[in-house]
């Protein structure tokens, strides 16, 4: 057991009150690895975050000039009366918002930066090329970006075949299916009819050169319309020149497709008009995004596009040579240019040595050029680890938010030796995390609780990991030091089969795999095996277009309003087995529930329409004559005008960053003071708002339809979460857990298929457990749920496993078990089986999972 001896000092906190933290004083070592435990929302995040990470960035800021201070987020003093022996700290958080299509892997890890200062550098040059500065590498900038493409590799055509899907159509009857829809189609449609164009013969009827004009044509004469006419009765009253209803200017097909691709703020639009246009690689770079000059330079025989191409593995291959001056040819470029000579290898030297990191890490299938949206939250949170543990920092607290999410037990061990590593550097290391296997490495653990919300904020134990068994208030302890015979599950037998074959996206090629129905499915796999591919990506795709496109919720296919235009081609793949049995299918992601603060859980699921209707039926509402839409803070009426709803203003401040303030006439409450005055059983609307689903829960006990809402958010573990609290506050994990309670809350129709991504992101093992009790209520009322995942626990709760692999990148894609939890556990070459068969022994003793 440790003890306090073995540290070089300690942090001392006395009374904190941040968020739900009851006054709570503590001292945790430095120069150790300390791990914040307890269930979701227990106020574990609001101490290491909320008070020791704002305390020391907020000391950090105050010692810098205000010029300086203008360049980063304003931090508000935490609610804490003291904190001593605090050192500089640096926070490695869970990414909020999807990252860009322009960011990439070598972008996160500021790699790209040293792999085009040695192509500047010490690149190979043409006979007589003139130098290529390091700006001049990258397609982001004027000076490197390909002129034609503008940087993105790709160009956007249109062709007649691409926007007149049927020629045996007339214009009429909406043969250019490109054209506007709606009013803007007939427009078009009656300008061409004052041209003199016939829009009732077949499209393929009419001369070439006309069908050639009308597409193609950037031509935009304006001419007098007269809709309602025929177009006999349109052509007398052009040729006595009629006074029009108005005049039009004509568009041409491709004009309309391009100019709206290219302007439109709608997702749906873009989305839309991008059906009628081919991308095509781009000619003059071949989709290599740079200019001519730039790809003219070469490094070990590639130009820098072919160079960042190369998984990581095989670049730090490549460059080991170089960077230890054993090259070929090294000997003769000392002598001619010695400059060069030294620069080639300091360059390769740290671009290898970072790479050792990345490799350290289990990263070594990623390339450079790898967009960010294609990486999962787990590959994302080690690249952002790795420009930490290069950057050779001494000294400094490193907060961490659950570092081990999305990651398999496997690469949890590579995770384990970083984190070692920084701390034998002489860093501090406070973890806030869930996964048992990094909580037991810990050198000392601050378990607070004992539950959510109201019910936590207080500190159940501190001190060395063993202290921990004897705190009986404690859920941490429950699953770390379990004992007991424990009898493990009989698998459910499958309805049915569902059968993909053909599979071929990023390292899936050519597979083969079927799903069972009516069962609970884990796929896992390490990191970067293509599990995410398989069932986020490809059977996701595949099946929303058997069930068709714009079915919205009949057949269950969630609307995505994303802009996917950076992202992989759609699959190749064939759907087979008994897909007829299935009525829906349901995608449950990680993406955020809404983009702004006026979007919340509450509004989300839908409990609030209930609310609003219970507050318009108290005798005050009904006396002055209040609907259901005066409590609404998004429409005039109810809301307070001065914030219009939003609770909070935003402050100019001179020579200083805007800071937003909460509004000075609702102070916060965001309806004005007459809908304020209503009150339903003691409490206002916004007050409503401002409780935690837990105490909504208690509130609402007598109402059937708003219980049965809390009750289902309760049970997939959110009980700590304010039903007002905006979507931007909220993590992917919570997120996924809202959309799942919202789709419990309905699932009583047919028999759908739920596929989720990694849904135990961010919850204690007593969360997961109540989360496996909901999804075996969905399975028990018929439905079919195939979740990714890499929680053992609930792995071994479920009734077929399909384990990809047996690696990352190129050495993984394939199918290397199936089965029954017990099955794959003695699956010989997966990863995965050692920790299932630890996980199922666990189960048989009682230890671990439940």
């Amino acid at each position: 057991m440790s003890n306090s001896s073995e540290f070089s000092g300690f942090v001392q906190v006395r009374g904190a009150r941040e968020h739900n933290l009851k006054d709570l004083s503590l001292q945790v070592p430095r120069d150790a690895l300390v791990v914040f435990t307890g269930v979701s929302g227990s106020g574990k995040s609001s101490l290491a975050f909320g008070t020791l990470y704002a305390e020391a960035q907020r000391r950090y800021l105050e010692s810098v000039s205000p010029y300086a201070r203008r360049l980063f987020h304003q931090v508000g003093a935490p609610d804490v009366d003291a904190i001593e022996g605090l050192p500089p700290a640096v926070a490695l958080q869970q990414q909020r918002g999807a990252p860009t299509a322009r960011s990439s892997v070598g972008s996160v890890t500021t790699l790209s930066n040293l792999v085009r200062m040695l192509y500047s550098r010490a690149g190979t040059y043409a006979p007589g090329q003139g130098i290529v500065y390091a700006e001049g590498f990258s397609p982001n900038t004027p000076e490197g970006a390909c002129p034609n493409c503008h940087g993105l590799g790709r160009v956007y055509e249109v062709t007649e075949a691409s926007m007149v899907p049927d020629p045996s159509l007339t214009i009429r009857e909406r043969a250019l299916a490109a054209w506007p829809q709606a009013w803007g189609g007939q427009n078009q449609r009656d300008i061409l009819v004052s041209l003199g164009i016939d829009v009732d013969v077949p499209w393929r009827e009419l001369p070439p050169q006309t069908r050639e004009w009308i597409l193609f044509s950037d031509e935009q004469p304006v001419v007098p319309v007269y809709p309602g006419l025929t177009p006999e009765q349109t052509r007398r009253a052009v040729k006595r020149r009629a006074e029009p209803d108005y005049m039009g200017t004509f568009s041409s097909a491709r004009r309309h497709v391009l100019h709206t691709f290219a302007t439109t703020e709608s997702a749906a639009m873009k989305r839309r008009v991008q059906r009628y246009m081919i991308a095509a690689e781009c000619p003059v770079c071949g989709g290599k995004r740079l200019r001519p000059e730039a790809l003219a330079v070469t490094f070990a025989g590639y130009d820098i596009t072919e160079f960042s191409r190369l998984p990581l593995k095989q670049l730090a291959a490549l460059l080991r040579p170089y960077a230890a001056g054993h090259e070929d040819g090294h000997a003769q470029l000392v002598q001619r240019l010695p400059e060069q000579a030294l620069a080639r290898q300091r360059l390769t030297g740290d671009l290898a040595a970072r790479l050792d990191v990345l490799l350290d890490l289990g990263l070594g299938y990623l390339q450079l050029e790898r967009s960010t949206p294609t990486l999962s939250p787990g590959e994302l949170q080690r690249l952002r680890l790795a420009t930490q543990l290069y950057s050779n920092l001494f000294g400094v607290v490193y907060v961490l938010d659950e570092p081990s999410a999305g990651l398999h037990p496997a690469d949890t061990e590579a995770l384990l030796g970083a984190l070692d590593g920084l701390k034998a550097a002489g860093n501090s290391l406070f973890v806030v995390e869930h996964d048992l296997d990094v909580v037991r490495r810990a050198d000392w653990l601050v378990d607070v609780g004992p539950g959510a919300g109201e019910q936590g904020g207080e500190i159940l134990y501190s001190g060395p990991p063993e202290g921990l068994r004897n705190v009986a208030a404690s859920q941490t302890a429950r699953y770390l030091f379990r004992a007991g015979p424990q009898a493990a599950r009989v698998p459910r037998a499958p309805s049915g089969w569902l059968e993909l074959s053909g599979v071929t996206r990023h390292n899936l090629q050519d597979l083969g795999v079927r799903f069972p129905l009516g069962v609970l499915t884990c796929v896992t796999g390490v990191s970067g095996s293509g599990k995410s591919t398989l069932v986020s990506q490809v059977l996701a795709e595949t099946l929303a277009a058997h069930f068709g496109p714009g079915s919205g919720d009949q057949a269950g296919v969630v609307p995505d309003e994303e802009d996917h235009s950076d992202l992989p081609a759609p699959a190749t793949a064939c759907l087979g087995g008994d897909v007829t049995a299935l009525s829906r299918m349901v995608r449950v992601d990680q993406k955020p529930i809404g983009r702004t603060p006026r979007s919340n859980m509450a509004t989300y699921t839908g409990l609030f329409d209930h609310v609003r209707r219970l507050f318009a039926a108290t005798p005050l509402a009904r006396e002055r004559g209040y609907g259901a839409g005066r409590f609404s803070f998004n429409v005039r009426g109810g809301r307070c005008e001065h914030c219009q709803g939003e609770g909070w203003v935003m402050v100019e401040l001179l020579f200083l960053p805007s800071v937003y303030a909460p509004c000075p006439v609702c102070h916060g409450a965001r309806y004005n003071a007459e809908t304020l005055e209503v009150e339903y059983r003691g409490r206002t609307i916004a007050g409503v708002l401002g409780l935690t689903v837990d105490a909504a829960w208690d509130f609402f006990r007598d109402d059937a339809a708003v219980f049965r809402s809390l009750d289902t958010l309760r049970e997939v573990g959110l009980g700590y979460l304010r039903l007002g609290q905006p979507a931007t506050e909220l993590s992917g994990g919570e997120a996924q857990r809202i959309k799942l309670a919202t789709e419990l809350q309905r699932a009583g129709r047919g028999q759908t298929l739920y596929l989720l991504d990694e849904p135990t992101t961010g919850l204690h093992p007593a969360d997961v457990e109540r989360l496996a009790r909901q999804l075996g209520r969905l399975v028990d009322a018929g439905h079919t749920v195939i979740a990714v995942e890499h929680d053992m626990q609930l792995v071994v709760g479920s009734d077929w496993v399909i384990d990809v692999g047996p690696g990352a990148g190129d050495e993984g894609g394939q199918v290397v078990a199936q089965g029954t939890p017990d099955e794959v556990a003695r699956a010989r070459g997966s990863r995965t089986a050692p920790y299932l068969a630890q996980a199922l022994g666990n189960v048989a003793n009682g230890v671990g999972a439940p």
